[in-house]
């Protein structure tokens, strides 16, 4: 029996947008894959993203944020990822992963009233998951 793939969805800070992409490609695998989030810097799981996702259904408070070199010893198939600033500075990955890249803009530099900060957060936190569904469709579309 082969393992499950790792997808490993990278960030600069494992607070927000990498947490929800976990969150999503979680829900949407089960268990046709292990996904780990990390940060080039860890800087805690931001509750906003926590709350974002917990009004999509997806619960992620129980994720801790870590750091990239925690899992310098996991074969990765796929890293995502998620954010300009990680795509430059992300570690090279002893394997043969597959390296995808998408920028979201960052909600937790969000600014304004809670409301319009939510708002960019909900924003952002639909675009993950759009984006999450089609990596699903792209590369774990069900034979």
């Amino acid at each position: 029996m082969s393992s499950s793939p790792n997808v490993l969805v990278l960030c600069t800070g494992n607070s927000c947008r990498s947490q929800l992409l976990h969150g999503y490609l979680a829900q949407q695998l089960g268990d046709r894959a292990v996904v780990y989030s990390a940060g080039i810097e860890t800087h805690g799981l931001n509750p906003r993203a926590v709350r974002v996702m917990a009004e999509d259904g997806v619960d992620i408070a129980h994720h801790t944020s870590n750091n990239v070199d925690e899992y310098a010893r996991v074969p990765f198939d796929y890293v995502l990822t998620v954010c300009d600033h990680a795509n430059e500075v992300c570690p090279v990955f002893p394997s043969s992963a597959q390296r995808l890249h998408h920028n979201f803009p960052d909600p937790a530099k969000a600014t304004g009233t809670e409301e319009e900060i939510m708002d960019q957060f909900r924003d952002v936190r639909d675009q993950v998951k759009a984006y999450a569904h089609d990596f699903v469709h792209a590369y774990f579309a069900m034979a």
